[in-house]
């Protein structure tokens, strides 16, 4: 592939977008909440004691109910995730994580429907994210939605 100066111009205009989105509020709101999550020294030993537990449940999850320690490692992975997850500052982090994600898709499909109608972008999970008919109206794409 030769380079042109019309890929010249696209490169730049990515870089330009990454810049934008390295100073953006969202991005901002993301490194704070990052910040704030790993600079704890109980809540990043409490993160580790999780990557443990959850060593442990992969483990388990390939002998299922047959291997010796399944139920004490299940209990456990539920209560450390449970105790992690009511932490204020893990709940801001992954509300921020979701935040950035929701912009990282729709800047995603902007420029796929740029380029076609046609082009297909992989967005988020699918299963929270608004659709013209609700998201589950069931009646098989007579309300017009896109299912």
């Amino acid at each position: 592939m030769m380079m042109t100066d019309e890929w010249m111009n696209v490169i730049d205009m990515a870089e330009e977008l990454s810049d934008m989105l390295l100073r953006s509020e969202v991005v901002k709101t993301y490194q704070d909440a990052y910040n704030r999550v790993y600079s704890n020294s109980d809540l990043r030993k409490e993160i580790i004691n999780f990557n443990r537990v959850k060593e442990q449940y992969e483990e388990v999850q390939r002998f299922g109910r047959y291997h010796p320690d399944y139920k004490s490692v299940m209990k456990d992975i539920r209560l450390q995730k449970r105790a992690l997850d009511l932490r204020d500052e893990v709940a801001a982090l992954r509300l921020a994580e979701n935040d950035v994600q929701s912009l990282l898709d729709e800047i995603g499909i902007m420029i796929g429907s740029s380029v076609s109608a046609a082009v297909k972008v992989p967005a988020g999970d699918g299963a929270f994210t608004n659709t013209s008919c609700g998201g589950g109206c069931g009646s098989g794409g007579s309300c017009s939605c896109s299912a």
